[in-house]
């Protein structure tokens, strides 16, 4: 049959509730935390929390929060990334498909749904979503993947394309995203300091993750000494992308700065937070500011709701003057053309 192919592409996602309903965001965030990756405490203590605790209350709150920013298609994390699979094909010559980590679409019915397609498919590459590595994001999405892949005894392989938070074609993209958000709004103005808020993660995770096991969070420098734990460090990713991005756009080190946003819980996560940031720039001099958020590339519930919502009140209430969001890539062109790039494949 002409069209079939033997290679495929599944963009992998977070994912969302099937609605805004306090029933759904209960069930979709008793999934998400019961990951042993997302809350890595043992399982009957975790079931506890997250069943007899968080879900319940978090729930009603939550799903006041999606309703702020739900649009007529449905979540826009999955209708975003739904474009963006749709971009691509125009791009690829190969079948590409969406897979959620948790919700709908899920990793079964994405290999389902391209196998079908393609009945002699050879491999199918999985592209995480997630530019840095972090247990709680690109590795959980990946064991899940080869996990369903196993189970489902499919006759493809899978490859899976590794965090990209410093390929050259993910920090151009995200440079370009960027840019016209550093102009001053008049000449009477200056330029707006850049916050790069990155999605906090708890500091025992940076633990887990250093393979030296004495490395990580063991000095002020450790991001900045050679090791081969940076391989699965997410603050030393962060930290990366940060510095290539601002490189490419010549901005001063005066004129930006990084925290993490999105704690859960009472343990240590990674800082400065971003609401804690919110309220002392103004006091340090700061009355415009621009803020992105690069650990995400579809906007969802933590950029538009958090970040765009909350933080930017938080930042006038403070004493700020000007607050710009800066929007995840999304489908814009440029971050299209670079995901073909990071999949090594030619458009």
């Amino acid at each position: 049959m002409p069209g079939l192919k033997k290679r495929g592409i599944i963009l992998m996602n977070l994912g969302s509730p099937d609605s805004t309903s306090v029933k759904d965001v209960r069930k979709y965030l008793t999934e998400f935390l019961m990951d042993e990756r997302v809350i890595d405490t043992p399982y009957i203590q975790r079931t506890l929390l997250v069943k007899g605790i968080i879900s319940p209350f978090r729930a009603p709150k939550s799903a006041e929060a999606y309703r702020s920013i739900w649009t007529k298609e449905g979540s826009p994390l999955v209708v975003i990334t739904n474009q963006q699979a749709q971009a691509l094909r125009k791009l690829v010559d190969y079948p590409v498909e969406v897979s959620m980590r948790y919700g709908n679409p899920t990793m079964k019915a994405a290999y389902d749904k391209i196998l079908a397609g393609n009945p002699d498919l050879e491999e199918v590459v999985l592209l995480p979503l997630y530019p840095h590595y972090a247990m709680s994001s690109f590795e959980t999405a990946v064991e899940h993947a080869k996990s369903v892949h196993a189970a489902g005894k499919y006759p493809f392989r899978i490859t899976t394309i590794p965090p990209f938070y410093n390929h050259p074609a993910y920090i151009s993209a995200l440079a370009a995203s960027i840019k016209p958000y550093l102009q001053p709004k008049d000449k009477n103005t200056s330029a707006p300091h850049l916050l790069f808020s990155y999605h906090s993660i708890p500091e025992r995770h940076i633990h887990k993750s250093d393979v030296t096991g004495n490395h990580c969070l063991k000095s002020a420098g450790c991001c900045e000494t050679d090791s081969p734990a940076h391989e699965f460090c997410y603050r030393h990713q962060c930290y990366v992308t940060t510095r290539l991005v601002t490189e490419l756009l010549g901005i001063a080190k005066e004129n930006y700065s990084v925290s993490f946003q999105s704690k859960l819980g009472r343990a240590e996560w990674l800082k400065p937070a971003t609401t804690l940031r919110m309220e002392q720039l103004p006091n340090e001099g700061v009355k415009s500011l621009s803020v992105v958020c690069p650990a995400f590339v579809s906007d969802c519930l933590e950029t538009l709701e958090e970040v765009a919502i909350r933080e930017r009140e938080n930042f006038l209430k403070a004493g700020g003057t000007s607050f710009a969001f800066i929007p995840c890539m999304n489908t814009q062109p440029e971050w299209i053309k670079a995901m073909v790039d990071i999949l090594g494949l030619k458009n």
